[in-house]
């Protein structure tokens, strides 16, 4: 019977070293971390200029943009513009048959001269007695009712004209010569877009912090990596009772006419501006609700390693691939951005680069690679 129990004593005691060994391994492992530096990439605490953003989308439109449409029903006699075409002010855009109205004006024209040069006939009469004032009252009536004619003449043609009511940019024409258009025909559109207006939507919550005049930053991926700079200019006097945001309304110049109405747009705004000390996000380590970096303490001596300490820090706004810290580290100090999952604190360590922010990985490697060699 006693062995048949050896097997099983030995398997007990075989786990028991085996647990005993792990622990002892587990207890060396800062002890050879710090007898082995750790090689790191470090960036410098480095105070910025910092502000909280807000970010919203928006869809531009032009400073002013009309549909051209016909108001009377008219055959098309000329066209004088093509699609996509800039046109100045006043530029005669569609002509109208307008045969019977400059035939009527004719006519009128000379009743026109017939009236005018009946009250100059009268007048030299009334003066001697020759005739009654109520004979020149008439003259009079009728040269002014011919004038009025003749304006009314002069309405009907314009009407028959199509010109451009301000500077800016053709769309595609919908018509040909000699369609018979009807009020109501859309013609083409022009856009003023030397000016672009961009309206978005915001929070209510910000609705302190937007003032007319403040700056604005906006993208599309119409061009990508391009900022476009404006300036707010109004803000809506309503918010929706819906969607609880307010409607803005920002000025972009568009000088090279690049922007399109309709295009969708990226609006960053900034708010309370400041001085902020900044670390680059891969640093950062979060346990549960504590957040800490690992700062490089420079040895004493000539000989002595440098030694990575934990720091527990005070986090605040975030931006693209940075973190703000409000308390925890001092400006000029090293953080470790790469090697982190290396680390004990306490553990020695050797920077075999530094990270400034702009470089990538592989870049970070071959300077590492450059400084060995």
């Amino acid at each position: 019977m006693i062995s048949a129990k050896l097997p099983v004593q030995y398997a007990f005691i075989i786990r028991v070293f085996t647990a005993l060994f792990a622990l002892l391994l587990f207890a060396a492992g800062p002890a050879f971390a710090q007898n082995a530096p750790v090689p790191v990439f470090v960036a410098d605490v480095e105070r910025q200029d910092f502000s909280d953003e807000i970010e919203a989308l928006g869809t531009l439109q032009a400073n002013e943009n009309v549909e051209l449409t016909a108001t009377v029903t008219e055959l098309v006699t000329r066209i004088h513009f093509e699609d996509g075409q800039r046109v100045e002010k006043g530029a005669l855009l569609v002509e109208m048959d307008t045969a019977e109205e400059r035939a009527l004006q004719a006519e009128e024209q000379s009743r026109l001269e017939e009236a005018r040069r009946q009250v100059e006939r009268l007048k030299p009469l009334i003066a001697r007695g020759a005739a009654s004032k109520s004979a020149l009252d008439e003259a009079e009536l009728e040269l002014q009712t011919a004038q009025a004619r003749m304006k009314a003449l002069d309405s009907r043609i314009v009407q028959r004209q199509i010109a451009a009511p301000f500077d800016g940019v053709l769309g595609l024409r919908n018509i040909s010569e000699g369609a018979l258009v009807q009020p109501g025909t859309r013609i083409t559109t022009i856009d003023d877009d030397s000016v672009m207006k961009l309206d978005f939507s915001v929070p209510e919550l910000f609705i302190a912090v937007l003032k007319p005049g403040m700056s604005i930053e906006a993208e599309t991926d119409a061009y990508p990596g391009e900022i476009f700079k404006g300036t707010l200019s109004s803000v809506d006097s309503r918010i929706d009772p819906v969607t609880r945001a307010i409607a803005a309304r920002a000025l972009l110049e568009n000088p090279d006419f690049r922007l399109r109405p309709g295009l969708l747009m990226r609006v960053r705004l900034s708010k309370n501006p400041r001085q902020a000390l900044l670390i680059p996000e891969e640093a950062l380590l979060v346990q549960g609700e504590r957040s800490s970096v690992f700062v490089v303490i420079p040895g004493e001596g000539d000989s002595a390693s440098a030694k990575a300490e934990s720091r527990t820090v005070e986090i605040g706004a975030r931006r693209s691939g940075e973190i703000e810290i409000l308390s925890g580290l001092k400006e000029g100090e090293q953080i470790v951005t790469h090697g982190t999952l290396k680390l004990r604190p306490g553990a020695a360590v050797i920077v075999k680069a530094v990270d400034s922010g702009n470089e990538s990985l592989e870049t970070l490697l071959k300077q590492n690679t450059g400084a060995e060699e």
